[in-house]
């Protein structure tokens, strides 16, 4: 997110501070130490100095808390598999930049579930830690009472089934396992999380009218955040659904494999020129060797393309991005993105079995998108030959 820094890393996964998170950490230390705290009557003997040590003291707490809500998410996500690129915490509370969409129903039912339960947990250690405190007016009591009810209601707010909450992806989750049908599934979770943000906006509008503005401002910027994060999140959950397809659904198969000795003039005339391709894997035995691309060609001067093998050209096999026919297409699409190329050798065993690029990912996925006609998702075809 940009506006970020850097807080630190926790069980390696790095956590940033957004910059409206100060303003929403000035709202709530203002709000307890204005409102909440000398509202009740065994604070009231406070200075107004202990209120606002007490006010920051909580707020920092409760972000306290979110952050273990978003850990859990992360923690969860990365024993299933998932990279997570970070945690933000901005004036919503906090985010998890979970890098790809879960493979199965269950694991996506575990990673929405985990956040709330955590805060419940949070929720109840504080409420036992208050009871042991006895309340009264010291000030550990005070925040301890703030922060049961404050986590409380945070695990509530999330298992709301709006899309992206929490509880809209349990809700996609459990549409998904009972659909078998991951895009249907999406699209009914982000209606209806489109439908409650609109009712927040709609009971903020209320509220403004009948004298809560702040509230009612609030509860508007709540509504208008859920809106734009569920059509955003739809999106994203499509464009990665690749996930579930193999590389050898959507791979040229049976590539051709130049000889390490033949020359660059060889491998234009016969393979490039020839055949129009702008990339060839090379091999010895059998087996890889390395691959010459169209821009290492163009590097050799022309009067050297006779006498110079491809072994000299090539980039060697080791220092190649390679990438099995059983992999997901997700993750070949990930490594085409790290690595900024064009396409990928695709090798079993050490031989080459194929070759994918990024226009037979895009080729793949329209294919399969004409064939889901009825919205359901397509049967995943068989490794098709180059046209």
């Amino acid at each position: 997110m940009e506006g970020s820094f850097r807080l630190g890393r926790i069980a390696g996964i790095e956590v940033t501070v957004h910059f409206t998170w100060l303003l929403a950490f000035g709202l709530v230390t203002w709000s307890l130490a204005h409102s909440l705290f000398p509202s009740q009557s065994q604070y009231r003997a406070w200075s107004q100095e202990n209120y606002w040590i007490v006010a920051a003291i909580a707020a920092l707490l409760l972000f306290a808390s979110v952050l273990l809500h978003e850990l859990s998410h992360s923690l969860v996500a990365r024993a299933r598999g998932l990279p997570v690129a970070g945690i933000t915490l901005f004036i919503f509370g906090g985010v998890t930049n979970i890098q790809g969409e879960a493979e199965e129903a269950g694991d996506e039912f575990w990673m929405a579930l985990v956040g709330p339960l955590t805060s419940f947990l949070i929720a109840i250690v504080a409420w036992l830690l208050y009871r042991v405190t006895g309340g009264g007016p010291a000030p550990t009591a005070a925040v301890l009472d703030y922060l049961w009810q404050a986590n409380l209601l945070l695990g509530v707010f999330n298992l709301i089934p709006g899309f992206p909450l929490d509880g809209g992806r349990v809700l996609r989750a459990v549409l998904w396992g009972g659909l078998r049908d991951f895009r249907r599934a999406t699209r009914i979770a982000a209606v209806i999380g489109q439908g409650i943000a609109y009712l927040f906006i709609l009971g903020g509008i209320v509220l403004g009218f009948r004298g809560a503005f702040l509230n009612g401002i609030w509860l508007v910027f709540i509504g208008w955040f859920l809106l734009n994060a569920a059509d955003a999140s739809t999106r994203q959950a499509m464009a990665q659904r690749p996930r579930r397809h193999s590389v050898g659904a959507a791979m040229q198969t049976d590539p051709p494999l130049a000889p390490v000795d033949l020359s660059v003039d060889e491998l234009v005339s016969r393979y490039i020129l020839g055949q129009g391709r702008r990339a060839v894997l090379v091999g010895a035995d059998g087996r890889l060797a390395g691959l010459v691309s169209v821009t290492d060609v163009q590097r050799l001067p022309r009067d050297q393309w006779a006498s110079t093998r491809l072994g000299a050209v090539m980039t060697p096999v080791a220092d190649l991005a390679v990438v099995d026919p059983d992999a997901s297409l997700h993750e070949a699409v990930t490594r085409l993105a790290e690595r900024d190329v064009n396409q990928l050798p695709v090798v079993q065993d050490g031989a080459p079995v194929g070759m994918l690029s990024r226009a037979d990912v895009i080729q793949f996925l329209q294919r399969h998108h004409e064939l889901s006609s009825d919205g359901r998702e397509a049967p995943a075809p068989s490794p098709r030959n180059a046209s």
